[in-house]
């Protein structure tokens, strides 16, 4: 029986009213003024701001996502997120402490603070619209796309797009009524709800009749598609089911290229969007360091593994999907293996990832219509309520804008990433340096910007080459005009940068020519050691994440031995930490 019963409305509405419940506690608080509204008063302690930050990058569209990855290019497929790693732990380890430190609302506000002059001004506003709104619509839309997908397959009886426009609706209220108190503690709520789910899903998925009699996943598929690095030799090939091995030069490009060069949202080099937000709303610098830690191990170990699973059995289940719907195999999945109130269940786990990313970006993108365009260019002279007052207008019309995105202009989940991606390469390599390099400007930055949107043209009108072999020649264009003009425009007044060395403290070489004049400032050391943790703290992710994998398909040797040596990775890491007295704070 294909349509849900009152058992599985039951855990739909259940969840419903609880996100309504959570909303309405927190109102009053943040009504109080746009720093509680938007950053809970600077409160947060570390598992509560690290989990929003899983939760919010858990969406709707990932597991369709990761499965189509899966379905397409085997496990190795996603490699195109798993190089985020290395940029996850410089987050952790370089940013996450300077972030807090900054006392900024929006990471936009880093802008006025790091540069100076008109270039500046502009920069800021129009990030705060270009980011807050319509780069923010296009993720809400294909939020809102998987979500599309999986009522009309898993809920046909619905209208999905009066469905998606309630839940839009629903979401907006409660995320416009308690600001980022609410939407932080219904995160924590919506990532059990949603991994609890997902686990159960991937159980019964490789439980199911068309599994069993073919004796299993790896029997039932090549063996390649289950080797966690590409297969670069005579093994590559494509199966039956259209999936095909993921080619060297496209690891290469994600593995070495891509994580420190591309702006993507969740992993964007040197930390900014709503991850900073989350930064800057923990306790202090312990918080938000180990924030940062917890949402990058929970984010590539602890989520990735039931979506694989499911996209493994989706291509057993249902081979003959067609390659651009392979994405939508997860979803014929959970119609296929659930019985009656799991169904509802795991409705609800999908709705609490929707609703949870959804909110966030509903409050991030405001935070920088409000903060960065409207009270800095138009109203600075508003009290606290007026500014509340605005951010909850915005926040509607940010939702409607958004929407109209979702029906009207997006086709494809993962064809939505790549643009993301390919329209953001080299822009990390300033918002990297801009923090360690006293030269950069805000020339600098407007130029990386505005560079990969020009290779990214030429590439599609005038060559045949595609996602992501394009990343090599984006970041190369990119950074080579941003190094150009930041040697043709003047550099930042000196009092600016003054001001942004006394404020951070960052310290390093780069910043000589500035710190030699303020002697009195303790700036940080130990860089070295940082790149130690750092490195660290990328093997203990990639050990944890293979060796969960290794387990699960039954190879307990390596499993344990992959687990084992991300143990003492993190262990040492924890270590040096104490031994910097990160211990001593509150």
């Amino acid at each position: 029986m294909d349509q849900l019963n009152i058992l599985d409305y039951s855990f739909i509405l259940g969840y419903l009213l609880l996100t309504l419940v959570i909303g309405l506690w927190f109102s009053s608080r943040a009504s109080e003024n746009v720093d509680e509204f938007f950053l809970s008063g600077r409160k947060l302690p570390w598992w509560i701001a690290g989990t929003g930050m899983v939760a919010t990058t858990f969406a709707a569209d990932t597991p369709l996502a990761v499965a189509g990855f899966v379905a397409k290019n085997g496990i190795a497929g996603n490699w195109v997120w798993w190089t985020f790693v290395s940029g996850g732990m410089l987050t952790v380890f370089f940013f996450a402490r300077l972030w807090r430190r900054a006392e900024i609302l929006t990471d936009l506000e880093f802008i006025e603070l790091r540069y100076s002059g008109a270039a500046a001004r502009f920069l800021r506003g129009f990030k705060a619209v270009y980011f807050g709104l319509f780069i923010n619509a296009v993720i809400i839309g294909w939020v809102n796309l998987a979500m599309f997908k999986i009522i009309r397959i898993m809920v046909p009886e619905l209208n999905p797009e009066w469905t998606i426009v309630a839940l839009v609706l629903l979401t907006t209220f409660y995320s416009g009524l308690s600001g980022l108190w609410g939407v932080s503690i219904t995160d924590a709520v919506q990532f059990v709800i949603a991994m609890a789910g997902c686990i159960i899903l991937a159980v019964l998925a490789v439980q199911s009749p068309a599994v069993v009699s073919a004796g299993g996943l790896t029997k039932a598929l090549p063996g390649w598609m289950f080797d966690f690095f590409p297969s670069f030799g005579a093994e590559s090939g494509t199966s039956a089911t259209g999936a095909a091995a993921l080619p060297f030069a496209s690891f290469a490009a994600m593995a070495f290229v891509q994580w420190w060069s591309s702006w993507y949202p969740g992993a964007e080099p040197g930390g900014g969007g709503y991850i900073a937000q989350r930064m800057m709303s923990a306790k202090n610098e312990k918080h938000s360091l180990l924030a940062t830690l917890w949402f990058t191990v929970a984010h590539y170990c602890l989520r990735p593994w039931p979506w694989i699973i499911v996209g493994l059995v989706s291509l057993v289940m249902f081979p003959d999907l067609p390659m651009n719907q392979k994405e939508d195999g997860f979803v014929y999945v959970m119609k296929a293996v659930l019985p009656p109130g799991l169904k509802g269940l795991l409705i609800a786990a999908f709705l609490a990832a929707y609703m949870s990313t959804l909110s966030t970006h509903l409050n991030w993108g405001t935070s920088y219509l409000i903060n960065d365009f409207y009270k800095r260019f138009l109203k600075t002279d508003g009290d606290a309520k007026h500014y509340v007052t605005i951010s909850k207008i915005t926040t509607f019309l940010t939702a409607a804008f958004a929407l109209y995105i979702t029906f009207f202009v997006l086709e494809t989940i993962t064809g939505a990433w790549e643009f993301i991606i390919q329209c953001g390469a080299g822009t990390g390599f300033v918002l990297i340096l801009r923090w360690f390099w006293w030269r950069l400007n805000a020339w600098s930055e407007i130029t990386s910007m505005v560079a990969p949107f020009i290779a990214f043209t030429w590439i599609q009108l005038f060559t045949a080459i595609t996602f992501p072999f394009s990343i090599f020649i984006i970041v190369g264009f990119t950074i080579t005009a941003t190094l150009i003009v930041t040697f043709l425009t003047p550099p930042t007044e000196t009092a600016q940068l003054e001001t942004f060395y006394r404020t951070t403290r960052v310290g390093g070489v780069l910043w000589k020519k500035i710190s030699k004049n303020l002697p009195d400032v303790e700036s940080d050391t130990g860089f070295a050691m940082l790149f130690v943790d750092w490195a660290l703290g990328v093997i203990m992710i990639y050990a944890i994440l293979f060796g969960t994998g290794r387990v699960i398909f039954g190879d307990l040797f390596q499993g344990f031995l992959f687990l084992g040596v991300g143990s003492i990775a993190g262990a040492l890491i924890f270590a040096d930490l104490n031994r910097r007295g990160w211990n001593n704070l509150n």
